[in-house]
């Protein structure tokens, strides 16, 4: 893979890159959400919402129902993936190594609660391989597909958007980074990712897509 300039700052997305939780999320939000009366499959979940904080797609589904969801939805769901976290979440292959040897600086920024981010991280040991820069929606105003969360990283990372680099495995990713006027790889390796991915990632605006996070390695960034 060739890249035209060599970047200072590589943003990675968490959720579905580094570690294979989209699946597992996308699951849980299936079941939880056609029990309250809106019917949805796990793949309709992982088309429409994967990269989305879970805030703003309750608040879609809340509108179309016309309804607020039950009292305590979203406690429940986080329990109910905290505990699926401890028992089947797995990192991406390569995601250890990736964060191990690559020389550029870097930083993950992620859709997820701080809690969540933290708790995936450190399930499947990748915590202490990105600590302390790590920074959660949850510090922005607006989530993915807004460009905060990427502004975000790049102001506290000290790099200009234009020398960073995204990877994200989410149509709403690769729209939040070339939103925010950064390059973006497309990930496509997570068990969500299912026909098709690839292609919309690059029509979101990934200049490539890749399915394995060792490729980076590949690349002088």
């Amino acid at each position: 893979m060739t890249i035209q300039q060599n970047f200072e700052l590589v943003i990675f997305d968490c959720d579905g890159v580094l570690i294979d939780s989209e699946i597992i999320s996308s699951s849980a939000n299936a079941e939880a959400l056609t029990k309250a009366g809106y019917p949805i499959t796990t793949e309709e979940v992982i088309q429409r919402y994967t990269g989305v904080p879970d805030t703003a797609l309750y608040a879609e589904v809340e509108a179309k129902l016309g309804r607020p969801l039950p009292g305590r939805f979203d406690e429940d769901i986080k329990k109910l993936v905290f505990q699926k976290y401890r028992t089947e979440l797995r990192s991406i292959t390569g995601a250890r190594e990736v964060l191990s040897s690559l020389t550029t600086k870097r930083c993950i920024a992620s859709s997820s609660s701080p809690t969540k981010l933290a708790l995936g991280l450190i399930e499947t040991g990748l915590y202490e391989l990105a600590y302390p820069h790590i920074y959660s929606a949850n510090l922005v105003a607006r989530g993915k597909p807004h460009p905060d969360i990427f502004e975000f990283a790049a102001r506290a990372m000290k790099s200009a958007p234009g020398n960073c680099l995204v990877i994200e495995d989410s149509v709403a990713g690769v729209t939040a980074a070339r939103a925010a006027g950064m390059a973006c790889i497309g990930f496509s390796g997570g068990s969500h990712c299912m026909d098709g991915h690839a292609e919309k990632l690059k029509n979101a605006g990934a200049f490539t897509v890749i399915d394995g996070l060792t490729e980076l390695l590949e690349i002088a960034l």
